[in-house]
C-alpha cells in the first residue's frame, strides 16, 4: 500500500513538472525565456520546452496594437486652448529589447505618445492644426518611433482624431464667419453695380452714336409692355415729333 501511494505521489509530481515544461506559443507570440536570470532568447511559436524552475517565460504579442490616446489639454502657439485626442498604432519588432530594455513597453510607449502630442501640437497655431493635420500626423508618428526603438517598439502611424474647442471660443468663430460671409456678399453685389454701370455706359455710348436707336429702343420697351394682359392702351409717338411740338410752342411762346 506505501508503495502505490509513492507511486501515485511520482505520477502526480510528474503531472506537474510535465505542465510546467512544456509552452503552446501561438503564430502572433514569442517567449522570452530567462534561465537563471539570463536572458536566453525569444522563442516561439509552437511547442516550447522549459527547464522548471529553472527556466522563466515571458509572453509577448507581436501584432499591432491600437492605443487611443486620451483627451490632451493643449494650449497652440496663438494662445488656442483646445483639447485633443488622437490613435496610436503600433507593434514589437524585438520581443529580447522589448522586455528587457523597459519595465513596460506599452505604458511606457503611451506616455511617450501623449507627451509628444502636448508638445508638438504646443508649437503649432490653431489654424495649422486643422489645415495641416496630415503633416502633424508624420511629425507626430516619427518622434515617437524615434523615441521607442531602442525598446523595440515600431510606431506606424498616429492620426489626430479630434478637436474640442470651448464653447465660447466656438461662438466666437462663428461670428467671425458670419461676418467673412457678409463682407463677401456685399463685395459681389457691389461688384455686380459695378459691372452693370460698366456696361449702361457702353450702351449709352452705342446710342448716343446712332439717334435711330433711342428710338428703337423705345418702340422694343413699349412691345414688352404691351405683351402683358392688362387693359392699359399704349400709343407709340416718335421723339422727334415731341421735339418739333414743343419747338412750334417756344415760337408761339417767343411771338
Amino acid at each position: 500500500m506505501p508503495q502505490f501511494y509513492g507511486l501515485v505521489f511520482i505520477v502526480f509530481l510528474g503531472i506537474i513538472l510535465l505542465f510546467n515544461m512544456i509552452r503552446v506559443l501561438k503564430e502572433y507570440e514569442r517567449g522570452v525565456i530567462f534561465r537563471l536570470g539570463r536572458l536566453i532568447g525569444a522563442k516561439g511559436p509552437g511547442l516550447i520546452i522549459l527547464i522548471p524552475i529553472i527556466d522563466k517565460m515571458i509572453r509577448v504579442d507581436l501584432r499591432v496594437i491600437t492605443y487611443d490616446i486620451p483627451p490632451q489639454d493643449v494650449i497652440t502657439k496663438d494662445n488656442v486652448s483646445v483639447k485633443v485626442n488622437a490613435v496610436l498604432y503600433f507593434q514589437v519588432l524585438d520581443p529580447n529589447r522589448a522586455i528587457v530594455s523597459v519595465a513596460n513597453f506599452f505604458e511606457a510607449t503611451s506616455q511617450i505618445a501623449q507627451t509628444t502630442l502636448r508638445s508638438v501640437l504646443g508649437q503649432a497655431e490653431y489654424d495649422d492644426l486643422l489645415a495641416n493635420r496630415e503633416k502633424i500626423n508624420v511629425q507626430l508618428q516619427k518622434i515617437i518611433d524615434e523615441q521607442t526603438e531602442p525598446w523595440g517598439v515600431k510606431v506606424s502611424v498616429v492620426e489626430v482624431k479630434n478637436v474640442e474647442l470651448p464653447p465660447e471660443l466656438v461662438r466666437a468663430m462663428n461670428k467671425q464667419a458670419e461676418a467673412e460671409r457678409e463682407r463677401r456678399a456685399k463685395v459681389i453685389h457691389a461688384e455686380g453695380e459695378f459691372q452693370a454701370a460698366q456696361k449702361l455706359s457702353e450702351a449709352a455710348t452705342v446710342i448716343s452714336a446712332a439717334p435711330g436707336a433711342m428710338q428703337l429702343r423705345y418702340l422694343q420697351t413699349l412691345t414688352e409692355v404691351a405683351a402683358e394682359k392688362n387693359s392699359t392702351l399704349i400709343f407709340p409717338v416718335p421723339i422727334d415729333i415731341l421735339e418739333s411740338i414743343k419747338g412750334a410752342l417756344n415760337k408761339v411762346a417767343g411771338k
